[in-house]
This record gives C-alpha cells, sequence and structure tokens, in this order.
C-alpha cells in the first residue's frame, strides 16, 4: 500500500493497469496516490486541468473497479444523506469536513493553479456530500484523520482486495 501522502510516479504498467480498471485511457493522471493491498493502483492524482485546459477539480480518482463499485452500493443506501443532515448539525463534524476541503484544495494548488475553479474541491466539501467515491479516494490517498466522512465510508467499506488484484498486469496489451 502506497503511504498516505507519498504518492509514486506513474508507470507504464500502472498506466495500463489503471486503463483496464477504467476501461478507458486514463487522463491526467500525475501520481499513484495509494496502491490497494494487492499491489494495483487504487487511487490516482489528476493535475488540475486535462490535456486540453479544461479545469478538473477531482484530485484524487478512485480507480478500483471492485472498491468503486462497492462505493456506489454505499451511496444507493442514502449514506450521503445522512452524513449531509449530520454535517448541518454537528459542528465538530463539519469543522473537520471544512480542514478536508481545505486541505484538498492545498493540494491540488500545489500542482498549478487552476483560477476557474478556485475554491471548489470535489465530492460536495465543505458544506454537503455528493460523491462518496472522491472521498474514499481523499481518505486514501491523504491518510486516516484527514478527511471524517470520508475515513467513515471507507471504514464502511468491506476488504475488497481479498479475491486478489481487479485486473493484472498483461504486458503489451493496449491500455
Amino acid at each position: 500500500m502506497t503511504a498516505a501522502g507519498n504518492a509514486s510516479v506513474v508507470s507504464d504498467t500502472d498506466a495500463a493497469i489503471v486503463g483496464r480498471q477504467l476501461g478507458r485511457p486514463p487522463r491526467a493522471i500525475r501520481a499513484v496516490a495509494h496502491r490497494c493491498p494487492c499491489g494495483n493502483p487504487d487511487v490516482v492524482e489528476t493535475a488540475s486541468r486535462l490535456p486540453d485546459g479544461t479545469p478538473f477539480p477531482t484530485l484524487y480518482y478512485l480507480t478500483c473497479p471492485r472498491a468503486a463499485s462497492l462505493v456506489s452500493t454505499l451511496e444507493a443506501s442514502g449514506l450521503m444523506r445522512e452524513m449531509t443532515d449530520r454535517l448541518r448539525a454537528d459542528d465538530r463534524l463539519a469543522a473537520g469536513y471544512q480542514a478536508a476541503h481545505q486541505a484538498y484544495l492545498a493540494q491540488r494548488e500545489r500542482h498549478g493553479p487552476a483560477p476557474e475553479i478556485s475554491g471548489i474541491s470535489a465530492g460536495g466539501m465543505p458544506t454537503r456530500v455528493k460523491c462518496l467515491h472522491v472521498l474514499v479516494a481523499h481518505s486514501l490517498a491523504a491518510g486516516p484523520g484527514v478527511n471524517p466522512l470520508g475515513d467513515e465510508a471507507l471504514a464502511a467499506l468491506p476488504d475488497w482486495w481479498q479475491q486478489g488484484p481487479c485486473v493484472v498486469d498483461e504486458p503489451g496489451q493496449p491500455s
């Protein structure tokens, strides 16, 4: 597992694996932000702009299809609405989520400004929850204690890697 905050360079093998995970060529990947215990990337860090110059607010992208499917199940359960309601009622939780928003923005800014999305993070931060995929990806990449709602969603997931890698490296295969 890639340690939090220690993103690794994207090798050709990593890029090919991410392409197979996503079912399309990956875009604007800067680094592998987290590795699954199986060894594959499961979160990538993307540039603040796509190659065509379009601003891209999603800094951390969950790529593992097994993890993404499980997160979708959490979203369908109504968890996002419950979390948003708790944000309104719990000042401490709201402050932690605000701090996660600020950490997300600061990390994205380190890779180059995108004034069009200044102050906009992802996943609904800092006032609501609209995408658990982004929050889980942020928690995996940043490590525990940075994004309280991402940590909660991550803790609710079963161990998606137990069956082995979601995709395998197939040298010579197009990504």
